[in-house]
């Protein structure tokens, strides 16, 4: 499947294991985001080349580009483009053999299956066979990384996944609207009780002990309720920086989806 042009809509860290697994692979990936994106597990997010000009991940490095002409070009370089021109446009300049929708925005999605020869949706609320041609199971659980040729992912639970026996615990929520300013760095270890950032003057404290996995980028105006940071209780801060299993199971179901697709003698 080497040479195969993919334009994935998302940057965040899911996106990023499918464009990690793709590029790997021997693919052409292309990601489009949004101009601040508000990923939380920033440090294996390629979107983050958008804040630091370029951003590798376990040896395969993004870069932020704000041109359509400067993307040959940086494919040709060995890098992952980046940009933040609305999809649509890169996809009539780039004419993908596949489109994937990365966001898990779980929103009724503005694309179909005439986007690309192969469209993919990761997550709830896409209709396989109406807006991409396969699904991909993103809850965690006996089904997750499966590939879905007809009806929908299971829907959302709004339950963050089981780390070593903690699940809301783990994840730091803004209290209010407002800015929001930082008191320690992803990787950091935190006690329960710190105060780890605040918005719009509010504190935000830390439920758990353990390490920062992931904190939205600095100087971002967040709404209340809004998910801005990530603890890990198991204190492991070589996590923050490598793809996760969750990541790397939904990865797998992206390339077989497309070497099932392009192998296919129909």
């Amino acid at each position: 499947m080497s040479g195969l042009t993919v334009l994935i809509r998302g940057g965040g860290d899911l996106a990023s294991a499918a464009v990690y697994k793709l590029k790997r692979s021997g693919m052409r990936v292309v990601v489009c985001e949004i101009a601040r994106p508000t990923c939380v597990r920033r440090t294996v997010s390629f979107c983050n080349a958008i804040y630091e000009g370029d951003w590798e991940i376990q040896g395969i490095t993004s870069r932020h580009i704000e041109h359509l002409s400067a993307i040959e070009p940086t494919l040709k370089a060995g890098f992952v483009p980046v940009l933040t021109i609305p999809d649509r446009e890169v996809r009539d300049f780039l004419k993908p053999d596949v489109f994937i929708d990365a966001t898990i925005s779980k929103k009724t999605p503005d694309y179909d299956t005439s986007w690309a020869p192969l469209v993919i949706g990761l997550g709830p609320s896409i209709v396989a066979g109406v807006h991409a041609h396969v699904v991909i199971e993103t809850q965690r659980g006996h089904d997750l990384g499966s590939l879905i040729y007809a009806g929908e992912a299971s829907p959302n639970t709004g339950i963050p996944g089981d780390i070593a026996g903690y699940q809301m615990e783990r994840v730091l929520r803004a209290p209010r609207n407002g800015l929001a300013c930082h008191h320690f760095r992803i990787g950091d270890h935190v006690n329960a009780g710190d105060t780890v950032m605040t918005v719009g003057g509010a504190e935000v404290k830390a439920a758990i002990s353990g390490v920062l996995r992931g904190l939205i980028a600095p100087g971002l105006t967040v709404s209340e309720g809004q998910k801005i940071g990530d603890i890990d209780p198991r204190d492991n801060d070589r996590y923050c920086w490598s793809i996760s299993d969750k990541g790397r199971n939904i990865a797998g179901g992206v390339l077989e989806a497309i070497m099932a697709f392009f192998a296919s003698p129909n």
